[in-house]
This record gives structure tokens, C-alpha cells and sequence, in this order.
């Protein structure tokens, strides 16, 4: 057992209500193997995903062996690319931003929405001259990628304050660490970071703060990272969806226990992270909510922002019905009761 296994089963065992035991491995034993052995899950730069890092080892307790991170989106940044692909069949099951998949709901992407992880963890960074959100009206502010988590969240912030995100913000395009350099220069005005992006800001002194989704309502009300899948997978394989499921739930349990075993299975990833950056990341999120939030109010939430920014022309009822399945999640927050 190498070192890494040690330390999970570990952690695992000293969080009893989160491990192999009693009622939950009951349940498990109950059930019947996957229907598949092979699972392949997203791969981003943001700490949030951590969960389904940590899930590596808990997915093969649960009976996979076959387990593939597979990046996505442009510059692995996930976003509507990831979304699509998950829908596309290049992913099985994954997190990501919630935003990002009612906007590929709206567009027909055959993927199935089935459980919120942890609340807020984006930040959104400007220079001295904007104070709040209204003031970025006619400013320029860098998102990973048109289409990527940063741009549609900050298009839905935009939107609950009655700017237009398609005519009153100037978007332009960098890789995270040269759009962190151009707000320290003042070339841009506003930078929407996700962990580790926002702990490193806040260490060099960076800008400052005018949103953390975490703290700040009405986002900090709602989930941030939810868990999707292939509906085609889920519905051949319900099984191993379930097992899945709980998987990466107990990752987000383990994050919020043991932030520094998070850290270490995230920075195995092999992503250029300051180790101390990602340990605070992890002491922030606010993991282990999974049972305290509405997944699918979290999705009317950001339908109705984004349908008023134009960007899906679904009603929040229609993607909801088409595209959310919230039963696993119910079966797995009575069986796994604290």
C-alpha cells in the first residue's frame, strides 16, 4: 500500500461516519458491482475539483479500476467545452461549475445533473477604480476563455446588477497567471480567479476583493461545483453511477476534514501550485455542505441569470425537468447520515 492509500484509509478511518463502515458499507455491500469498471472524470486547474481527486482511491473501493482525469475545454479550463464534452461522451461523470452546464442543457447536451458539492469559491479581483460590480461597466476584464467558468459566472454577476455582459464589459483572453499580471500593471481592470488563483492575489497584495462567491449573497446561498454525468452512462450504468456518486461526495467530506490530503491529491495532478496556496484554497472552500443546499434550486438560480444575460432561452422548469435527476443524491443523504 503505497503512501498516499495509507493516508486516505487513514483519514477515512478517523472519519468514521465518512468511511467503509457501518451503514454505508452495509448499503454498499448491498448493491451490485458496477456495470463497468472504467470511469473517466474532468481534469481542470481549479482546487474546487479536488473532491474527485481525492476520490481516486475511494472510486476503487467502490469497485473501479479503470479511472482516467481527462482534461478539458481551452487551456484545461473546463467551462461549456467541458460541459459539452461530458455530453459528447468523452467523459463519463464529473464536476464543474454549475453555470456552465445549464447553459449546455439549453443547447441539447445529452448530460444529467446529480448533486451539489460545496458552495462558492470564485473571487472577483479589480483594481482601486471599481468598487462594485456596477462600476465595470464599460471595463475590461480577462476570463480564461470565452465560454470558460470565469466568463459565464462573471456574465451572470453582471447581469443581477443590470449590466449587459455582451456590451457593457470589454472581455479579453489570458492564461490565469498573465491575466494576474496585467491587473497587478493595471492593463486590465478586473480578473474573476479560481483557487488557487484568488489565495495567491490575496497574498501579493493584488487588486482587491469585490465579490467572494463563498461569503457573498445571493451566491454564496447556492452550490458552486456540482457533480454531472454522461446521461447515456447513467442510465446503462446506474450502479456505477451511484457508486461514483458517493465516491467523489465522500472526496468532498474528506476535503473538509483533511484539507491537507486534498492538497497532496490535488497537487499530484501535476499542476504548478504553491503548495501553500493550495492548502489554504482547501481550508476556504466550504466543503461538506453537500447535504445543506438545494441542487436544484442552485440550477433555477442560474438559469434565470443567464437566460437574462441571452445566453440559454430555456425556462428554468425546462432544464430542470430535461436535464436534473436528484435521486441518487436523496438515496445517498439518507444512507449516509452523520
Amino acid at each position: 500500500m503505497n503512501e498516499h492509500r495509507r493516508a486516505l484509509m487513514q483519514a477515512l478511518a478517523a472519519a468514521g461516519a465518512l468511511g467503509l463502515s457501518g451503514g454505508i458499507a452495509k448499503a454498499a455491500s448491498a448493491e451490485p458491482p458496477p456495470e463497468t469498471t472504467r470511469i473517466r472524470l474532468g481534469k481542470i486547474p481549479s482546487i474546487c475539483l479536488a473532491p474527485q481527486y481525492v476520490a481516486d482511491e475511494l472510486l476503487r473501493a467502490e469497485g473501479f479500476t479503470d479511472i482516467e482525469y481527462v482534461g478539458t475545454g481551452p487551456l484545461g479550463a473546463g467551462g461549456l467545452p467541458g460541459a459539452l464534452a461530458l455530453g459528447a461522451g468523452d467523459l463519463d461523470i464529473s464536476m464543474s461549475f454549475a453555470a456552465p452546464e445549464v447553459v449546455a442543457l439549453d443547447m441539447g447536451a445529452p448530460i444529467t445533473l446529480l448533486a451539489g458539492i460545496h458552495v462558492g469559491c470564485f473571487e472577483l479581483f479589480a483594481t482601486p477604480r471599481i468598487r462594485t460590480i456596477s462600476e465595470l461597466k464599460g471595463k475590461t476584464a480577462a476570463v480564461l476563455a470565452i465560454n470558460s467558468a470565469q466568463h459565464i459566472f462573471l456574465a451572470s454577476i453582471a447581469t443581477s446588477v443590470g449590466l449587459d455582459p455582451q456590451r457593457d464589459i470589454h472581455w479579453v483572453t489570458h492564461p490565469a497567471a498573465e491575466a494576474m499580471q496585467k491587473l497587478a500593471q493595471g492593463q486590465i481592470d478586473a480578473f474573476l480567479g479560481f483557487p488557487p488563483d484568488a489565495q495567491e492575489l490575496r497574498a501579493l497584495k493584488v487588486g482587491h476583493v469585490v465579490l467572494n462567491s463563498a461569503l457573498d449573497r445571493p451566491w454564496s446561498q447556492y452550490f458552486c461545483c456540482i457533480v454531472a454525468a454522461n446521461r447515456e452512462f447513467a442510465r446503462k450504468n446506474p450502479v456505477a453511477t451511484k457508486r461514483a456518486l458517493r465516491a467523489i461526495v465522500k472526496g468532498g467530506e474528506l476535503c473538509a476534514t483533511d484539507p491537507e490530503l486534498a492538497a497532496k491529491a490535488y497537487l499530484r495532478q501535476g499542476y504548478p501550485t504553491n503548495p501553500d496556496y493550495a492548502r489554504q484554497a482547501l481550508r476556504e472552500i466550504p466543503y461538506g455542505l453537500w447535504r445543506d443546499y438545494n441542487p436544484e434550486e442552485t440550477v433555477r438560480f442560474y438559469a434565470l441569470r443567464l437566460r437574462e444575460a441571452g445566453m440559454i432561452k430555456s425556462a428554468p422548469e425546462k432544464i430542470i425537468a430535461q436535464g436534473t435527476d436528484w435521486r441518487i443524491v436523496n438515496e445517498l443523504k439518507r444512507e449516509m447520515k452523520t
